[in-house]
């Protein structure tokens, strides 16, 4: 059963740092809101490498990063906890940084959003580093950079090797 998790009192969706936190809510839905962020990633990702391939996929990572970075620093100060489940912004952006190799098929999306949800959970060196040693808005989105970066290996790999594609 879906149900929303609160917002910090002192900071309405309304707010800008909460909606970008979000993900225009989507951060707010239980359970699994991380997955949730990831999945609606997905096919933003594939329209935005259909619109303008990988520079326009490279300069709307750096944007959202950049804009992430400031969204979750205020949305965790507000929520008094490092990194909020509610914070999806993070998601997204490990989710595109996953699909740069522009997978060439549906199976290719899935082993993207496979693969970078294995990383983001399982956090191996330095994922883990990054979450427990760097705070605020830059710890919130790095860790997810480095999942993506992970993932985005895989899938090169497993499409190079023509197991998917």
């Amino acid at each position: 059963m879906m149900k929303l998790a609160p917002l910090p009192a002192n900071l309405p969706l309304r707010h800008p740092a909460a909606l970008i936190a979000t993900w225009f809510g989507a951060g707010l839905v239980r359970p699994a809101p991380g997955t949730i962020g990831s999945l609606i990633a997905l096919p933003l990702g594939w329209g935005i490498l259909t619109l303008g391939g990988q520079a326009l996929l490279m300069l709307d990572i750096i944007i959202v990063l950049i804009i992430g970075v400031w969204a979750a620093g205020i949305y965790g100060a507000a929520d008094n906890a490092h990194d909020s489940s509610s914070i999806v912004v993070d998601e997204v952006v490990g989710q595109w940084i996953a699909l740069m190799t522009m997978p060439s098929s549906l199976l290719g999306y899935v082993v993207a959003f496979a693969a970078f949800r294995f990383y983001d959970v399982i956090k191996p060196w330095p994922v883990d580093y990054v979450d427990k040693r760097v705070k605020g808005g830059w710890g919130v989105m790095l860790d997810d950079v480095l999942a993506g970066l992970y993932a985005l290996i895989v899938v090169f790999l497993v499409e190079y090797w023509g197991l998917i594609g």
